[in-house]
């Protein structure tokens, strides 16, 4: 078990309601799991889906998530920022 210490930004801090917090948890999935946990709110939830997510400044994919932690980390979550994720839109560029 190791610190996790979540910090949410833009809406994901709106959704969160806190800019941070921390958990004990054996794994950033688990800790992820546990702030869903905590709360009944459907939009935390696909903000989560949503967001990238840092590990101590490097871009998590699944695998880095589910890794067993040994050592504090910091987690950023990066909900899409203005403009939305881009799917679907294309012009007349394109």
């Amino acid at each position: 078990m190791a610190t996790v210490s979540l910090y949410y930004w833009a809406g994901a801090k709106a959704a969160a309601g806190t800019d941070l917090e921390r958990f004990e948890a054996p794994s950033v999935a688990d800790a992820l799991e546990q702030a869903r946990a905590q709360r009944a709110d459907s939009r935390f939830d696909q903000v989560l889906q949503l967001s990238s997510v840092l590990i101590d400044g490097l871009v998590a994919h699944d695998v880095d998530l589910l890794r067993e932690l040994d050592a504090p980390v910091r987690v950023e979550i990066l909900p899409p920022f203005a403009g939305g994720s881009g799917q679907g839109r294309r012009s007349e560029r394109d």
